[in-house]
């Protein structure tokens, strides 16, 4: 890493998380240090001259106790499954991001939510897909996976499955923040003269989240929740509820965790070409992070990144766009968060 950058991201991080108990003090060391918990709340246009010092220190407290929650399970000795779903709850109930409360809202105006999980020791995996009024989609996505025999449900369907599961629903005025409409009522002027994969730049922000985590018995866990791209139509689908494209975990190589404009991650099948680069080309995590997002991508023109963690606890953080969402928590409790490219 960078040291100019760590040099920022740890003075910021002794400023805001030391007295809330959320950072140990220690010296990192990238040679020494295992990562066992890496994650996202999403990418594109993210500037630090856009970022009050208030709004950043809330992201950075939020970040930073989604890291902590991941950490405490797996120190406990608990499974890496634990340690996302924890970490990914914890996103998706804070408004600042585009998953569960806060997501961005459809052409209709409604909140559609997709989340998938995938366990890297048997290649287990359950997602569902525009899902209305689930409080937490990544349960949802562990259930299909754990209680079903389908790895992807939908619409309707996966709701009558999660309310079977018992899991908790909220009405859509839980989902629906000022700000989210907002932004809808702002895309929707611009989509009638523009179409709505034209918006302003500055509003390109891809606000998915996802974790990835190792636990002590070495196994990798990946996990991905969305509610999708602003001013979708026709129950769009994106990347972050298809394995592979969005969400991939294998013992023997990595996990992933996606978040960008989801029609060209499910064409490259991003997560899983993560993985393939480093089982067939014995690419390092940080090499195959970066021919994909910063190659592959960019020639194709796809905006976004991903998070990503091998099973020897090094991580990786790829992104083309102007920032990320990004903090990775290591095993003596030290954390890395940062937001910009620069």
């Amino acid at each position: 890493m960078n040291s100019k950058i760590y040099s920022r991201i740890y003075t910021l991080l002794i400023l805001t998380l030391v007295s809330a108990g959320l950072f140990a003090q220690s010296q990192y060391s990238e040679s020494t240090k295992k990562a066992v918990l890496v994650i996202h709340g999403g990418a594109g246009t993210i500037l630090k001259e856009n970022m009050s010092p208030e709004k950043e220190a809330e992201l950075i407290e939020t970040m930073g106790n989604a890291l902590m929650k991941g950490y405490k399970i797996i120190k406990k000795g608990k499974s890496s499954e634990e340690a996302i779903i924890a970490a990914i709850n914890h996103l998706e109930d804070d408004p600042n991001f585009n998953a569960g409360k806060g997501a961005v809202l459809n052409e209709e105006g409604n909140v559609e939510l997709d989340a998938s999980i995938m366990n890297g020791k048997d290649l287990q995996a359950g997602a569902i897909a525009g899902v209305h009024g689930i409080k937490n989609p990544i349960n949802a996505a562990r259930a299909v996976k754990d209680h079903s025999k389908h790895v992807l449900l939908s619409g309707e369907g996966a709701e009558k499955f999660a309310r079977s599961e018992k899991l908790k629903f909220e009405e859509p005025e839980y989902f629906i923040t000022d700000k989210a409409k907002a932004s809808w009522l702002k895309a929707k002027k611009n989509s009638e003269s523009s179409g709505y994969l034209n918006l302003p730049v500055e509003d390109h922000k891809f606000g998915t989240v996802g974790a990835v985590a190792l636990d002590k018995d070495g196994n990798i866990s990946a996990g991905t929740s969305t509610g999708g791209m602003m001013m979708k139509k026709y129950g769009r689908i994106g990347d972050s509820p298809l394995i592979g494209s969005g969400t991939y975990a294998d013992n023997s190589t990595a996990g992933v965790s996606c978040t960008g404009h989801g029609e060209f991650f499910i064409r490259y099948a991003v997560a899983y070409d993560l993985v393939a680069l480093m089982k067939y080309k014995e690419m390092s995590i940080n090499e195959a992070a970066d021919e994909i997002i910063q190659n592959k991508l960019m020639k194709a023109g796809g905006a976004g990144g991903l998070i990503a963690l091998d099973k020897d606890g090094n991580f990786a953080f790829s992104f083309n766009t102007p920032g990320m969402y990004r903090g990775v928590i290591f095993d003596d409790a030290t954390m890395l968060i940062d937001f910009y490219k620069e």
